[in-house]
C-alpha cells in the first residue's frame, strides 16, 4: 500500500517512521522541510508541496492528514478538494470536531472525493509503536484502509466505529474522559501528600499497578513521572496545554459542549476542564498545585505537555 501523508508534527512523523516499518509506501509533505528530511532518511518518498505529493502517488489515492484541528485542516482540504480526482480518499487522522468533519465531508463528496475521520489516541509514544484508531467513514472505504488501520494500530487497537464523524465524536469525549480520569488521579494523589502518613510514591503507585482495580496506563504514567522525579519539583503547577502554560480549548471543551445541547449533565468533566483554566492561580507549594502538578506530569509522559517550572 502506497498513500500521502499530510502533517509531521510529534504525532504525524512518529506514524510515519512506524508504517514505514509496517512496509506501508509514503509520500511525505510538511510546511517546514525538516521533518521530511528525517522521514525521507527512513525511506519515506519527500514531496516539496502538495501538489508534488499528489503527483506521486497513482488513482485512486489515499492521502492521511494530521495536522493541529481548525483553520488549517480546512485550508488543506479545500486545496485537496481542488486538485485530488473523483474516487480518491482523504483522511482526517487529527483531533478535529466532529460538526468541522461532517462540513469538510460535504465539500469533498460534491468533487466525487471520499473522507474518513480517525481519531487518534496513544499520544507521540503511541504513534511511534501503534495508536489506538476510532474510525468513521463509509464502510466500503473502511474495508479499502483495513491494511492501513492494521498497520498504523496496535494490536487489536483500531475499530470501525460507523459512518462519518462517529471517529472525530468517539475521540472527543475519549479526551473529556481522560480529563476527569486525570483529575481524580491528581486529587488522590494530592490528599495522600498532604495525608498524615509519609507516603513512598513510587511504592503506592507501585502497588496501584498490580491488580488495583484505578490499574490504568494514566496510573503507570503518573509512576514514571514520580521515578524521574520524586518531588515534581520540575514540573510545574500551571497545567496548560501542548506546553505553553495556557490551556487551549479542544476535545473535552466539545463534549460538555454537545453534552449541554443534549441535555446531559457532565459534572465530572466541567469540573477538570474549569481546574485546568484556572490552575495558573493555584500556589506550587498547596494541595491543589500538587494536584496540578500530578496532571501535568502525566500529560508529560504520554503526550510531552508538561509544563517545566520557570527557574
Amino acid at each position: 500500500m502506497k498513500i500521502g501523508y499530510i502533517g509531521l508534527g510529534r504525532m504525524g512523523k512518529n506514524m510515519v517512521f512506524h508504517l514505514l516499518e509496517q512496509g506501508i509506501e509514503i509520500v511525505a509533505w510538511n510546511r517546514s522541510p525538516d521533518p521530511v528530511a528525517e522521514v525521507a532518511k527512513a525511506g519515506a518518498t519527500p514531496a516539496n508541496s502538495i501538489d508534488d505529493l499528489i503527483s506521486k502517488l497513482e488513482t485512486p489515492r489515499i492521502i492521511w492528514v494530521m495536522v493541529t484541528a481548525g483553520e488549517v485542516v480546512d485550508e488543506i482540504v479545500n486545496q485537496l478538494a481542488e486538485k485530488l480526482s473523483p474516487g480518491d480518499l482523504v483522511i482526517d487522522g487529527g483531533n478535529s470536531f466532529y460538526k468541522d468533519t461532517l462540513k469538510r465531508n460535504e465539500i469533498l463528496a460534491k468533487k466525487g472525493i471520499h473522507f474518513m475521520d480517525i481519531g487518534t489516541s496513544g499520544g507521540p509514544g503511541g504513534a511511534r509503536s501503534g495508536a489506538c484508531l476510532m474510525i468513521g467513514g463509509e464502510k466500503e472505504d473502511y474495508e479499502k484502509i483495513t491494511e492501513l488501520a492494521k498497520a498504523a494500530a496496535s494490536p487489536d487497537a483500531y475499530q470501525y466505529l460507523g459512518p462519518i464523524g462517529a471517529g472525530h465524536f468517539a475521540k472527543m469525549v475519549h479526551n473529556a474522559i481522560e480529563y476527569g480520569m486525570m483529575e481524580s488521579i491528581g486529587e488522590g494523589l494530592s490528599i495522600l501528600k498532604f495525608s498524615p502518613f509519609k507516603y513512598d510514591f513510587n511504592k503506592v503507585l507501585d502497588i496501584y499497578m498490580h491488580r488495583s482495580v484505578v490499574e490504568s496506563r494514566l496510573v503507570n504514567w503518573a509512576w514514571d513521572a514520580f521515578k524521574e522525579d520524586p518531588e515534581l519539583s520540575d514540573i510545574s503547577s500551571s497545567i496548560g496545554s501542548g506546553g505553553s502554560g495556557k490551556r487551549v480549548p479542544g476535545e473535552a471543551d466539545w463534549t460538555v459542549d454537545v453534552a449541554r445541547e443534549m441535555g446531559i449533565d457532565v459534572p465530572a468533566m466541567e469540573s477538570a476542564i474549569k481546574i485546568r483554566e484556572n490552575s495558573d492561580k493555584d500556589p506550587e507549594d498547596s494541595p491543589e498545585g500538587f494536584r496540578n502538578k500530578v496532571i501535568s506530569a502525566m500529560r508529560g509522559q504520554f503526550g510531552q505537555h508538561a509544563v517545566k517550572k520557570t527557574k
